[in-house]
């Protein structure tokens, strides 16, 4: 009876569409008439489903549809195991005819998936799908697997997902053969892996860029189970789960149950070494690693003493910024020496020197044997460079932001000025203390020290020659002013956050969930404020800092690392809160039952 369950399912499914009634589905509707909205249907499969002793070369299967027919997606005729070419389709009649160009596997279960592969010739209606199983050998295999693909940091249901299936657990695997059995995510980046055997298996996703059902690194994203994986369902023709449904019917679709749940992740590379260096001007550059947190044990420029070097890493350390620290003209070249750990062949991270010839980027070899005449030269030339800002909605949590282009040798943060002007125009001096950024040595904050209140405007003015940067200039005076928002309509956000049981950084969202429009890290249970919102729907989500390195990080294969899990907050069965204009609106959450 195993031997035969793929035929009889094939049967109940075939019946149904042999008896109903063809008027519905014409080649070609009547002028004047209704317009098709009917998917072409299967009437007849040679061989039938459950076929066994397949050849290994020369078979083909032909699918006859009771209406003339195309094929809409070549790429979704997908067979599993896959073979190093995909499937031959052709359109004969109202036929397809699947043939094999590769050989086939000896005793092997193969499963070949029409899910979206088949339209009507007329109207486009697209063939809801149907998983035709064969074997080269003398027995079907019948066990199942299902699951579910998605994106890890959205958690929305990836389509077209490649869901891969290993006999073979190595952990390299998945980089160098193809696998076992594999299957494309519907719609709801729902997946079922049938007609597979009862062993242990290794169970990943991608986003097959090449279609070649293989993972690399460089192209694809990726995601994994855990654990080893066994299958513990049979095939059966009542099982909701290997049916083929509308995609535009929530109800059956939503009721199927995933076994698995797998995010995908962008993984970040693993080797290190030197990707990429160059010369901006004449005492600034940088070097690129491919991989992140470069481990530099020393780094000097040729020809210039000890202490020069000035650097700067970015948050995930795989680019470094360089500044000469010295007021001779700049040579044609600049020598700098990196001594770093390098990936080598085995692998390993070994120490490694490494000499860097930097010229300054579209100018080669002699980038400054040229001189600009002194029309040529601009104030913007001539000063040292900055960007002083406040924005309404945030200068009370993060103050009036200042960045430079280059580092300051001098600064005189005490000749700074801040005051406050009540509605009475009345003027009043303002303590306040600056802050430099935590990871970037060219950014600080100015908070003035006082209660900020609505109707009152707060200036911080820099005065003339306040700072003084590496190329020896100084800079302009500056003044920003800024003001509580006073539009009655903004409404504020109370969420009260408990049992936290670790660092989380904490996004508020629009609804479309693209960039955040505020955010918190948080270590203990709090109550965070989201002040100045307009009227709209808003999302939470909440990303579990396992290193409290206050980034979301992603993970790795062969690590066995999952990336940082997310969570979205959700409002009773609704993915978002809604805010009406002039509201306040308070919420809870607690997060030992969200994660």
């Amino acid at each position: 009876m195993k031997k035969y369950s793929p035929l009889i399912l094939a049967l109940f499914l075939l019946l149904p569409m042999i008896f109903t009634p063809s008027c519905a589905n014409t080649k070609q509707a009547p002028s004047g008439g209704r317009k098709d909205t009917i998917p072409p249907y299967i009437t007849m499969i040679n061989p039938l489903p459950g076929a066994t002793a397949f050849p290994l070369t020369g078979g083909r299967i032909v699918f006859d549809f009771d209406e003339y027919v195309t094929i809409k997606n070549p790429q979704n005729v997908f067979l599993s195991p896959p073979l190093r070419k995909m499937p031959k389709s052709v359109i004969k009649g109202r036929s397809l005819v699947v043939s094999f160009e590769d050989t086939l596997k000896a005793n092997t279960t193969y499963t070949l998936n029409l899910t979206d592969a088949i339209g009507d010739n007329n109207e486009g209606n697209i063939f809801p799908g149907f998983t035709y199983a064969f074997s080269t050998g003398d027995s079907i295999d019948s066990m199942y697997i299902t699951g579910s693909v998605l994106d890890c940091n959205t958690l929305e249901p990836m389509k077209g997902a490649t869901v891969l299936l290993y006999d073979d657990l190595s952990d390299s695997a998945v980089f160098l053969n193809r696998p076992y059995a594999a299957v494309k995510t519907d719609d709801w980046g729902f997946f079922a892996l049938p007609y597979i055997k009862d062993t242990l298996f290794r169970l990943y996703a991608i986003d097959d860029k090449s279609g070649n059902n293989v993972y690399d690194p460089d192209e694809d994203r990726i995601g994994f189970v855990d654990s080893l994986v066994r299958p513990v369902y049979k095939v059966n023709d009542s099982v909701p789960e290997l049916k083929k449904y509308d995609m535009k019917d929530t109800v059956n679709c939503l009721k199927r149950v995933s076994g698995y749940d797998i995010n995908v992740f962008r993984e970040k590379p693993s080797k290190q070494f030197i990707s990429g260096y160059g010369r901006t001007s004449e005492r600034k550059g940088y070097v690129k690693f491919n991989a992140e947190y470069a481990w530099i044990d020393s780094l000097w420029i040729k020809g210039y003493k000890e202490g020069s070097v000035i650097t700067k890493f970015n948050i995930l350390q795989d680019s470094l910024e360089i500044w000469l620290n010295d007021r001779r003209p700049g040579p044609d070249t600049l020598n700098l020496v990196v001594n770093y750990r390098k990936t080598d062949s085995t692998g390993a991270m070994v120490p490694f020197m490494e000499e860097l010839k930097l010229y300054e980027e579209g100018l080669g070899r002699n980038a400054y044997k040229r001189h600009r005449k002194p029309s040529e030269i601009k104030h913007d030339d001539t000063i040292c460079k900055l960007s002083f800002t406040a924005k309404p909605e945030a200068f009370e949590r993060h103050g009036f932001e200042l960045v430079f282009t280059e580092p300051i040798i001098n600064a005189s943060f005490d000749s700074i000025k801040a005051w406050s002007v009540n509605p009475r125009q009345q003027e009043t001096q303002l303590e306040y203390s600056v802050e430099m950024d935590s990871t970037d040595i060219l950014k600080f904050r100015i908070y003035p020290e006082t209660e900020y209140l609505p109707g009152w405007t707060y200036t911080v003015k820099i005065p003339h020659h306040c700072f003084r940067g590496l190329n020896g200039y100084y800079s302009d005076s500056t003044e920003v002013k800024v003001s509580l928002p006073s539009d009655e309509k903004l409404s504020a956000l109370a969420l009260e956050v408990k049992d936290v049981d670790s660092h989380y950084i904490v996004d508020l969202l629009t609804e479309s969930g693209k960039d955040p429009i505020d955010t918190y890290i948080i270590d203990s249970d709090t109550t965070l404020s989201f002040r100045y919102l307009k009227s709209g729907n808003y999302r939470i989500r909440f990303t579990r800092d396992s290193n409290g390195n206050s980034i979301v990080d992603t993970g790795n294969v062969l690590e066995h690392r999952q990336c940082e899990p997310v969570r979205y907050m959700k409002f009773g069965e609704e993915k978002y809160v809604e805010i009406p204009e002039s509201s306040e609106i308070e919420q809870s959450v607690n997060l030992s039952e969200l994660f």
